[in-house]
C-alpha cells in the first residue's frame, strides 16, 4: 500500500463472505493480525514491523468491505520535525490505522487509556510501542504524565497523537474537548497538526463497546488540517483546530 498525499482504496472484488458477514470477517482478520504481532513482540517489536502490521490491517480492512479516503498527508510528511496531531476520536480503528498512515515518515506516539494496555494479546503490542499511558482518574495526573512523557517522545523526535474527546463519540463534543494537545505543543515548541477523521465503520458493541458491528458503506475518513504554530495561550489555535474538525465531519455526515 503506497501512501501519497491521498489515498484511496481502489477497486477490487470482496468475497461473498466478506459481502454476507463483514462482521465476521472483519474480526477474524484482525484477530489474525493482532495475534501473530504479539507473537512477534517476543523477540522485539520494531518501528517497522508496527508500520507493516498496520498495512496489513488496512489491507484486511479493505478486504472486508471498509473503503478509505486519507487526503493532506503531505501536511504531516512535509513538517521538518515532530508534532502533536490533536484529533477527534471515534472508534478503535484509528489505533490500528495511523501507524501505517504516518510512522513509515516518522515516528509516532499515542496518548492512551490505560486499559488498553492491559487486553489480553493486544495490550503486549500496545505496550511496545512507547505509548504515554493516562488512567483517567485523576485529570491533574493525567496533565502531568502527558506533559512529561510527551515532551521526552517530542524531544527524541516522535510525534505525539492526542485525542482530548474523554471517550470515543460519533460526533464532536466541544465541551469535553480539552487543550492538552495545545499545552504539550507549546511547551515542546512544535506544530500542531488537526486531524479530522470518520471511523464509525467499526461500530461500538452494546455487551463490549470495543466490539461492535462493522458498517461497510460507511467510509473511513482521515483528513490533516494545516499546520498550526501556538502563538500566546494557544486559544486561537484550539478553536481553530476544532472548526477544521467540525467543518470536516459536517461534510462527511452525508457520505455513506
Amino acid at each position: 500500500m503506497l501512501i501519497t498525499n491521498t489515498y484511496m482504496t481502489p477497486a477490487h472484488p470482496v468475497s461473498l463472505f466478506s459481502r454476507l458477514c463483514p462482521t465476521a470477517a472483519f474480526y477474524w482478520r484482525t484477530l489474525s493480525i493482532v495475534c501473530q504481532a504479539a507473537w512477534r513482540t517476543r523477540k522485539g517489536y520494531s518501528n517497522a514491523q508496527w508500520i507493516e502490521d498496520s498495512r496489513t490491517f488496512i489491507r484486511y480492512c479493505e478486504a472486508s468491505g471498509l473503503r478509505f479516503l486519507a487526503e493532506n498527508v503531505y501536511n504531516y510528511t512535509n513538517l521538518p520535525g515532530p508534532c502533536v496531531i490533536v484529533a477527534n476520536h471515534m472508534s478503535t480503528l484509528e489505533t490500528f490505522c495511523l501507524p501505517g498512515l504516518l510512522s513509515g515518515i516518522r515516528p509516532i506516539s499515542f496518548v492512551l487509556k490505560r486499559s488498553l494496555t492491559t487486553y489480553p494479546i493486544f495490550g503486549r503490542v500496545v505496550n511496545v510501542t512507547q505509548p504515554i499511558v493516562v488512567d483517567r482518574v485523576n485529570a491533574r495526573e493525567d496533565f502531568k504524565v502527558v506533559m512529561e512523557q510527551g515532551l521526552d517522545r517530542l524531544q527524541r523526535g516522535l510525534s505525539v497523537i492526542v485525542f482530548p474527546q474523554t471517550t470515543r463519540t460519533p460526533s464532536l463534543d466541544r465541551q469535553a474537548f480539552n487543550t492538552i494537545g495545545i499545552k504539550l505543543a507549546k511547551k515542546a515548541g512544535v506544530p500542531v497538526l488537526p486531524l479530522a477523521l470518520k471511523t464509525d465503520a467499526w461500530g461500538t458493541g452494546r455487551l463490549f463497546k470495543d466490539f461492535g458491528p462493522i458498517h461497510p458503506q460507511r467510509r473511513v475518513h482521515f483528513c490533516f488540517g494545516s499546520p498550526l504554530t501556538i502563538h500566546g495561550p494557544g486559544k486561537n489555535e484550539h478553536e481553530e483546530v476544532v472548526e477544521f474538525i467540525s467543518w470536516k465531519l459536517a461534510g462527511w455526515s452525508k457520505d455513506a
